[in-house]
C-alpha cells in the first residue's frame, strides 16, 4: 500500500538528515553529497537503497551485522529505483549508518565491497565511498510493519544503472505520444506540442551521456 511504501521512503530521507539532527561518529552534511557524488553536472541523478528492509512479522532476535547490511545495500531488492545495478558501474557511494556502528566494522565492509566481482566501478575515477556513521538507531511507527533494528544503512549512489529507468520512461512516452494520449491537455494550456519532442530528445541524451561515461 501507499502507507508500506511512505514509511520506508521515511526511513531513507531521515536517514539523509539524521547527521543534521543527531550526534555520531562520522557525521555527513546534505552539502557534501554534491560535492562527492556528481562528477559532471548532468550526471546528477542518484539511486538511493535502504537495508535491512525487515518486516515486523519475520523480525528476528539476532541483528544483522554491519557487513551483512552493507552488502544487502548493493542488492537490487534493496533499491528505491527499479534498476539492477549488477548491469551498471558505480561512479561513486555515500554509505550513512545508524545506530550500533563503530567504524572499524564499517571499514571492514567497504574493503570487501571493493573485492566483490559483482559490484563494479568506474575506471577513469578512484572508488569513492563517503561514509557516516550517526549513532541514533532507526526509529519505526509503532505497530508499523517494519521491524525495529539495531543497526541500519542508507546508500545514496551514482551508478550508470540509472540509464535503465530513463529507458523505461523513454518507451512509455512512446506509446503515448504515438496515440498522443493526454497531448490536448498541454497544449490547451499553452504548451507547444514540440517541447514533448524536444524533451523525448534530451532525455534520450541523458541516457546516452550515462552510457558514455561507464
Amino acid at each position: 500500500t501507499y502507507t508500506n511504501l511512505n514509511r520506508l521512503v521515511s526511513q531513507v530521507i531521515s536517514s539523509l538528515t539524521a547527521s543534521l539532527r543527531f550526534d555520531g561518529a562520522l557525521n555527513v552534511d546534505v552539502t557534501e553529497f554534491q560535492t562527492n557524488l556528481v562528477p559532471y553536472p548532468r550526471i546528477h541523478f542518484m539511486l538511493s537503497s535502504y537495508a535491512p528492509v525487515i518486516s515486523a512479522e519475520k523480525a528476528y532476535h539476532e541483528q544483522l551485522s554491519v557487513a551483512e547490511i552493507t552488502n544487502s545495500a548493493f542488492e537490487p531488492s534493496s533499491m528505491m529505483a527499479k534498476c539492477d545495478p549488477r548491469h551498471g558501474k558505480y561512479m561513486a557511494c555515500c554509505l550513512m549508518y545508524r545506530g550500533d556502528v563503530v567504524p572499524k566494522d564499517v571499514n571492514a565492509a567497504v574493503a570487501t565491497i571493493k573485492t566483490k566481482r559483482t559490484i563494479q566501478f568506474v575506471d577513469w575515477c578512484p572508488t569513492g565511498f563517503k561514509c557516516g556513521i550517526n549513532y541514533q538507531p532507526p526509529t519505526v511507527v509503532p505497530g508499523g510493519d517494519l521491524a525495529k533494528v539495531q543497526r541500519a544503512v542508507c546508500m545514496i549512489s551514482n551508478s550508470t544503472s540509472v540509464a535503465e529507468v530513463f529507458s523505461r520512461i523513454d518507451h512509455k512516452f512512446d506509446l503515448m505520444y504515438a496515440k498522443r494520449a493526454f497531448v490536448h491537455w498541454y497544449v490547451g494550456e499553452g504548451m507547444e506540442e514540440g517541447e514533448f519532442s524536444e524533451a523525448r530528445e534530451d532525455l534520450a541524451a541523458l541516457e546516452k551521456d550515462y552510457e558514455e561515461v561507464g
